[in-house]
């Protein structure tokens, strides 16, 4: 599909959105003060941005129990890396291009937190093993030097009713299939879908620490 009317520029950008108040901009925050903190400690969901040498963006949650990312120090916090499918994109990505984005979630709660900072892969013992679940130390650890954060505006959240129960949205059993499904429509695999989804549920319930 190609497309006429588009924007290209930054001066045509700010002819549709004007740019942003002092209000807006004066929120962004050079260290994690005892609000972050606070966010970071109740916050069980966080999504990691991050790009390739290419430019090339990927996204990924990682999720675990409240308290999960330690806040290192005022400028520092760090994430455990679960056992995952090895694709390790975000890990990939760091190694070419270390700037990542953060958007950290609390269930029932309309505000969200965004960080943004430089990332560096890390395996000291004594980091990983005070992030360790169950007696399951992470291999590897995604140590992020804050450069700026700060609180998103509540607006996408409310508009979603992504909390709401009345929103429609059920966790019922009906999408129960729809990775093992995807997976061998999507990888042409040699393989039924029950087979597959064997292997999901033997991998959620052995491989979550």
């Amino acid at each position: 599909m190609e497309f006429v009317d588009t924007i290209t520029t930054m001066d045509e950008l700010r002819e549709v959105i004007a740019p942003p108040g002092d209000l807006v901009t004066a929120k962004e925050v050079t260290e994690l003060d005892d609000y972050c903190r606070d966010f970071i400690a109740r916050s069980p969901f966080v999504l990691i941005a991050s790009s390739d040498g290419q430019g090339s963006v990927d996204i990924s949650p990682k999720g675990d129990p409240p308290g999960f990312v330690r806040v290192i120090d005022d400028s520092t916090l760090a994430i455990p890396d679960r056992p995952g499918n090895h694709r390790a994109d975000t890990f990939v990505n760091i190694v070419q291009q270390p700037f990542v984005g953060l958007i950290f979630l609390i269930p029932g709660t309309k505000n969200t937190l965004r960080v943004r900072g430089r990332a560096t892969i890390v395996r000291d013992q004594a980091l990983r093993e005070s992030m360790a679940v169950n007696g399951r130390v992470p291999e590897l650890a995604l140590v992020v030097e804050l450069t700026t954060a700060f609180f998103h505006c509540a607006k996408c959240i409310i508009r979603s009713e992504l909390w709401s129960a009345g929103s429609g949205i059920t966790d019922d059993a009906s999408g129960d299939l729809l990775l093992a499904e995807t997976m061998v429509k999507h990888g042409d695999l040699a393989m039924s879908v029950d087979e597959m989804q064997e292997i999901i549920l033997n991998d959620e319930a052995e491989r979550l620490y």
